[in-house]
């Protein structure tokens, strides 16, 4: 099996930055990929958030299974004790409940505060989770419109912007990025399929291979049916020959069938899939 490689590195450099954005507020909303939800979970989360509390977001639940996003919403609420909303960043209809969550997680440090004898403020929240999850997107679906910057704050770094979306809500403007630390290569592909990982650390035709063997496993036929092959064995060679894709020699195009999967999957076409299977 093709291996998938990281860049420990990055990752020391990664989590330094993220406990400097941690230590700077008072709520963590964390975004998982409701297509692989606990796949899309970092193993040491807990340890960068720092007991911090924190809401969990399943990201494009409008792309996952539903049935299988309220297993998993059951699954890892009681797994981590954590609030945890299914959720579509193209969705706004859930935005009220997302805030009034953040509000109660933070309204112990306000109250402590305030006991100090300091005046009330408005809660301090950032959004966190691995790259491509859609914490940007989840980012301007809490800020629509307002996008009033309200500067430094007292005793907070300079350069961290900070956008006021609710009187008792400020956003901390960029997102804090989970760096990516994954011993679990099959978790390793789950992320390589919904795009979470960049193309240079992994082979496309190895990742799709795979892909295309899972999603087989999980929805018997589905790929099969949707590439409309027949007879043939299901695999990414024979899904380019199928597309009439060919290279020179008559051979089949398979790294233009692989990238094609993949997007397929990605953009929904393939139907709401959820690829992490409780077992």
């Amino acid at each position: 099996m093709e291996h998938i490689h990281w860049y420990p590195g990055h990752i020391a450099k990664a989590e330094k930055k993220l406990k400097e954005q941690v230590n700077i507020v008072d709520v963590v909303i964390e975004v998982l990929d409701a297509r692989i939800p606990m796949s899309s979970t970092y193993p040491d989360i807990e340890k960068l958030l720092r007991e911090k509390p924190r809401l969990i977001l399943m990201n494009k639940a409008d792309l996952a299974n539903q049935e299988e996003t309220l297993k998993w919403v059951k699954i890892i609420r009681e797994k981590t004790n954590c609030p945890v909303i299914a959720t579509s960043a193209s969705d706004n209809r859930d935005l009220s409940k997302i805030l009034n969550k953040v509000i109660e997680l933070g309204q112990p440090k306000i109250i402590a505060l305030v006991k100090k004898g300091l005046l009330p403020r408005a809660v301090r929240v950032m959004v966190v989770g691995m790259p491509n999850v859609g914490k940007s997107s989840i980012i301007n679906k809490l800020i629509k419109k307002a996008k009033t910057k309200t500067g430094a704050k007292a005793g907070v770094t300079r350069d961290q912007q900070w956008v006021r979306i609710n009187p008792k809500v400020d956003l901390l403007d960029t997102p804090g990025i989970i760096p990516l630390k994954q011993e679990d290569q099959n978790k390793a592909y789950k992320l390589a399929f919904v795009d979470s990982i960049g193309q240079n650390a992994y082979d496309v035709e190895a990742v799709a291979e795979i892909f295309v063997r899972d999603v087989e496993k999980i929805y018997p036929n589905l790929i099969r049916d949707y590439y409309k092959l027949e007879d043939e064995e299901v695999n990414i060679a024979n899904i380019a020959l199928r597309r009439n894709w060919i290279v020179s020699g008559g051979n089949p195009d398979t790294k233009r069938a692989a990238q094609n999967i993949l997007n397929d999957f990605r953009v929904g076409r393939l139907g709401k899939l959820t690829l992490d299977v409780n077992e």
